[in-house]
């Protein structure tokens, strides 16, 4: 663990429903616990997880979730922009499948993808396609639902920013890093460090369990968690599920960078804590999955987004 550790806002409280005024509170006080405020006109991409088409109702965030933080958004009179870049197909098109269209439309907003690439050098050399319009916004509200998932395990805020890649570059890149040792957990810490700060909101309301990220079963957990610092947000979250830094790769490399947000001792919880939630039951994959695409995978990805723009 890290030496001299700051103390990190985290906020965790219990909400067991998706009921529209009960939620709205919970985001205010989560977002108040942590010290979070918004300035008139200040620019805030809101990035929530729109993963696939497939299974939306539990892949994506849920669109109540979403529509909580934009409204508190627009009572601070600043200017919230919700965006999502999936690998395949576009933000607007899962955005429906999920249902979050509709719960943004009486506020005036739209789901926009992610898009404009500018290149971004990594860590490992080369470089990948990240969408100005993320790095052009002030602050970034990362909006996930908290998932177990096939090639990290589980993932919450922080692997949320890999959406801000543009497309099928996330696809690409992990066709031609995912043989390589801690080269895509070192790409999603790339991401993150190139973007505006980045506040972490997690939908623990209902999580997704056995499988993941699309394919799965829901797991009602009862919580919403939020921090200044993604990194802080799910290290405690990973803990809450009884796991170690070494069960999860992403938390893993974080440590070895010694970024301060991951280490388990740096959260102060600030409302309730961890010992509040049950996990018990909650399953992950025991054994992780490659993270390299096959081409054949990424070849379906490419024709199913054409049929999209067709449609």
């Amino acid at each position: 663990m890290l030496t001299d550790v700051p103390h990190i806002p985290v906020a965790l409280l219990r909400q067991t429903g998706y009921d529209r005024p009960a939620l709205r509170d919970t985001v205010e006080r989560v977002l108040t616990a942590c010290g979070l405020d918004f300035a008139r006109g200040e620019r805030v991409l809101v990035k929530p997880n729109l993963v696939s088409r497939n299974n939306a109702a539990l892949s994506c965030t849920h669109p109540e979730v979403v529509r909580a933080v934009c409204e508190h958004l627009l009572d601070c009179a600043a200017r919230p922009m919700v965006a999502d870049s999936p690998a395949f197909g576009s933000a607007g098109r899962v955005a429906a499948a999920c249902g979050l269209a509709e719960a943004l439309r009486d506020l005036g907003l739209r789901v926009a993808t992610l898009d404009r690439p500018t290149p971004l050098k990594l860590t490992d050399g080369g470089s990948i396609g990240l969408s100005r319009r993320a790095l052009e916004a002030d602050r970034i509200l990362s909006v996930a639902r908290l998932k177990a998932h096939c090639q990290f395990r589980v993932t919450a805020s922080t692997k949320n920013l890999f959406g801000t890649v543009c497309g099928c570059r996330k696809a690409l890149a992990h066709m031609r890093l995912g043989e390589l040792s801690g080269r895509m957990e070192r790409l999603v810490l790339d991401v993150r460090r190139a973007l505006p700060p980045a506040i972490g909101i997690v939908d623990g309301i209902v999580t997704m369990h056995r499988g993941g990220p699309v394919h799965g079963e829901a797991f009602a957990l009862g919580l919403l968690g939020c921090s200044p610092d993604t990194l802080a947000l799910d290290a405690a979250l990973y803990g809450l599920l009884g796991l170690k830094p070494s069960d999860v790769p992403l938390w893993t490399e974080a440590l070895i960078q010694k970024l301060p947000g991951a280490d388990p001792l740096a959260a102060r919880f600030v409302l309730a804590g961890p010992e509040t939630f049950d996990a018990t039951g909650f399953e992950v994959q025991a054994h992780l999955s490659p993270m390299r695409f096959e081409p054949l995978r990424f070849m379906r990805g490419r024709v199913k987004s054409l049929l999209d723009t067709l449609r």
